[in-house]
């Protein structure tokens, strides 16, 4: 779950390429890019869907990660001036170590547009940092009732879950994770180590 840039960015691609040849020979148009597919699309959710494909699809490590921080940062725009302005300051707050104004922000932020995701994410990271993990379970558990492919929530309850010695329902959130972000060696490697945990438990 980590820390959020706040980013407000809606946009409208529109190309069309009529070109022909000294010879009147068409040209045939370029295919287009996945990013320039995906900016064409005009709502977050069109947006969001498309990466999350991308992101399934994508098996080199370094551009899954760009995807994902595309995903994050179309999470981070919450559609209000207002509630991205609450949540710059709950950041420059945090920044600063003033968690008890943090709170307050963050609880500021999910008053006013309870359905926006990264609201519930980041009082979850802020609630964990604090060490109130029912409480950041709890906002995990509406971060993911919202968008049950947020992979940095199911990341935050695997490692809760994890610390609480629940092995197993650790387990099955990083293969939740895996399921939408399936390159990320880190999740990988976490899954692994728990099995072959659970594996030794068992002999």
């Amino acid at each position: 779950m980590p820390a959020m840039r706040v980013f407000s960015n809606l946009i409208l691609a529109c190309l069309a390429m009529c070109a022909t040849t000294v010879d009147s020979t068409p040209l045939v148009a370029a295919e287009p890019s996945p990013q320039t597919e995906v900016a064409a699309l005009t709502t977050p959710k069109e947006r969001v869907d498309a990466l999350f494909t991308d992101l399934k699809r994508e098996v080199e490590e370094d551009k899954a990660r760009q995807v994902a921080e595309r995903i994050r940062l179309e999470w981070q725009d919450s559609g209000s001036a207002t509630v991205n302005l609450l949540m710059q300051w709950a950041n420059k707050a945090i920044a600063e170590e003033k968690q008890t104004a943090a709170l307050d922000l963050l609880d500021q932020v999910i008053a006013l547009s309870p359905d926006y995701v990264e609201g519930w994410n980041r009082r979850a990271t802020l609630h964990y940092q604090m060490g109130n993990f029912r409480k950041s379970m709890s906002d995990i558990n509406r971060v993911l009732a919202l968008e049950p492919r947020h992979f940095g929530a199911l990341a935050g309850m695997a490692t809760m879950l994890e610390a609480a010695g629940k092995e197993e329902l650790a387990m099955r959130a990083w293969q939740q994770f895996l399921d939408v972000y399936p390159s990320d060696r880190k999740a990988q490697e976490q899954l692994g180590e728990l099995a072959e945990k659970l594996a030794g438990s068992r002999t």
